[in-house]
Protein backbone atom coordinates (compact mmCIF):
# COMPACT_ATOMS: atom_id res chain seq x y z
CA UNK A 1 0.00 0.00 0.00
CA UNK A 2 1.10 2.88 -0.68
CA UNK A 3 1.45 6.06 1.72
CA UNK A 4 0.58 9.59 0.11
CA UNK A 5 2.09 11.70 3.29
CA UNK A 6 5.54 9.77 1.30
CA UNK A 7 4.91 10.84 -2.00
CA UNK A 8 3.72 14.59 -0.62
CA UNK A 9 7.27 14.79 1.13
CA UNK A 10 8.58 13.45 -2.09
CA UNK A 11 7.21 15.82 -4.15
CA UNK A 12 8.03 18.92 -2.03
CA UNK A 13 11.16 17.67 -2.60
CA UNK A 14 11.59 17.67 -6.26
CA UNK A 15 10.08 21.12 -6.28
CA UNK A 16 12.45 22.13 -3.92
CA UNK A 17 15.08 20.64 -6.39
CA UNK A 18 13.39 21.62 -9.57
CA UNK A 19 13.10 25.86 -7.85
CA UNK A 20 16.90 25.36 -7.27
CA UNK A 21 17.98 24.79 -10.76
CA UNK A 22 15.69 27.53 -11.74
CA UNK A 23 17.55 30.04 -9.58
CA UNK A 24 21.02 28.60 -10.79
CA UNK A 25 20.04 29.29 -14.24
CA UNK A 26 18.43 32.73 -13.47
CA UNK A 27 21.25 33.65 -11.49
CA UNK A 28 23.87 32.80 -14.68
CA UNK A 29 21.55 34.89 -16.81
CA UNK A 30 21.55 37.42 -14.61
CA UNK A 31 25.64 37.44 -14.00
CA UNK A 32 26.33 37.24 -18.22
CA UNK A 33 23.91 39.93 -18.66
CA UNK A 34 21.61 38.23 -20.85
CA UNK A 35 18.41 39.01 -18.28
CA UNK A 36 17.95 42.52 -17.14
CA UNK A 37 18.55 42.46 -13.51
CA UNK A 38 16.14 46.02 -12.81
CA UNK A 39 13.17 44.11 -14.77
CA UNK A 40 10.90 44.45 -11.67
CA UNK A 41 9.51 40.86 -12.07
CA UNK A 42 13.27 39.39 -12.92
CA UNK A 43 14.24 41.22 -9.15
CA UNK A 44 11.00 39.97 -7.34
CA UNK A 45 11.26 36.22 -8.48
CA UNK A 46 15.31 36.23 -8.09
CA UNK A 47 15.19 38.04 -4.79
CA UNK A 48 12.17 35.46 -3.33
CA UNK A 49 14.39 32.56 -4.49
CA UNK A 50 17.14 34.00 -3.25
CA UNK A 51 15.64 34.26 0.50
CA UNK A 52 14.63 30.71 -0.28
CA UNK A 53 17.90 28.95 -1.27
CA UNK A 54 20.00 30.74 0.77
CA UNK A 55 19.56 29.65 4.18
CA UNK A 56 19.67 26.07 2.81
CA UNK A 57 23.01 27.32 0.95
CA UNK A 58 24.94 29.40 3.95
CA UNK A 59 25.34 26.25 6.34
CA UNK A 60 26.89 24.05 2.99
CA UNK A 61 28.95 26.66 1.66
CA UNK A 62 30.41 27.19 5.39
CA UNK A 63 31.35 23.45 5.69
CA UNK A 64 32.77 23.50 2.61
CA UNK A 65 35.32 26.63 3.34
CA UNK A 66 36.51 24.13 6.29
CA UNK A 67 36.84 20.98 4.05
CA UNK A 68 38.22 22.42 0.73
CA UNK A 69 40.84 24.40 -0.90
CA UNK A 70 39.87 27.93 -2.48
CA UNK A 71 38.48 27.00 -5.66
CA UNK A 72 39.05 30.35 -7.41
CA UNK A 73 35.48 31.85 -6.66
CA UNK A 74 33.55 28.62 -7.91
CA UNK A 75 30.55 28.16 -5.40
CA UNK A 76 29.80 24.01 -5.88
CA UNK A 77 27.67 24.61 -2.57
CA UNK A 78 24.38 24.08 -5.12
CA UNK A 79 25.32 21.18 -6.15
CA UNK A 80 25.96 19.81 -3.16
CA UNK A 81 22.62 20.83 -2.28
CA UNK A 82 21.09 18.51 -5.18
CA UNK A 83 22.98 15.96 -4.24
CA UNK A 84 21.54 15.90 -0.43
CA UNK A 85 18.01 16.56 -1.92
CA UNK A 86 18.47 13.12 -4.38
CA UNK A 87 19.94 11.51 -1.56
CA UNK A 88 17.18 12.25 0.46
CA UNK A 89 14.28 11.39 -2.53
CA UNK A 90 15.99 7.82 -2.46
CA UNK A 91 15.99 6.84 0.61
CA UNK A 92 12.50 8.09 1.90
CA UNK A 93 11.65 5.89 -1.50
CA UNK A 94 13.68 3.27 -0.47
CA UNK A 95 12.73 3.26 3.13
CA UNK A 96 9.02 3.36 3.04
CA UNK A 97 8.70 1.29 -0.28
CA UNK A 98 10.33 -1.86 -0.34
CA UNK A 99 10.27 -4.87 -2.56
Amino acid sequence: MLNPFIDLIGNVISLINLGLIVWLILDVLINLDIVNRFNPLVRRVYAALSGFFEPMLRPIRQLLAKILPNLGGIDISPVVLILILHFLNDALYSWFYRI
